[in-house]
């Protein structure tokens, strides 16, 4: 499955579109590098978003076409997830 599509049937990112923009931006790293849209994302990887205003780090646990929103968080695990600062 493609990382940018991985994202919206998670429900990480709202829309696919959006997380298509979020991958061009080099804001998602897959196992450490940036991740292009397209990305291959397998069970067992490490996707790290980065944000203006949070870090979030997610490992894969499967990679479903379609899920339902209220079990879509059963399809990956949290590592970390932080809150930045604002920035001045």
């Amino acid at each position: 499955m493609r990382v940018d599509k991985f994202l919206k049937v998670s429900r990480l990112i709202k829309r696919r579109t959006v997380s298509k923009d979020v991958c061009e931006g080099e804001k998602v790293s897959l196992n450490g590098r940036i991740a292009k849209p397209s990305a291959k994302v397998s069970p067992g990887d490490i996707i790290t978003i980065e944000m203006p205003r949070y870090l979030l780090e997610v490992k894969v646990l499967a990679t479903p076409n379609a899920i339902k929103a209220n079990e879509a968080h059963t399809i990956y695990e949290v590592l970390r997830d932080e809150k930045k600062a604002p920035q001045e």
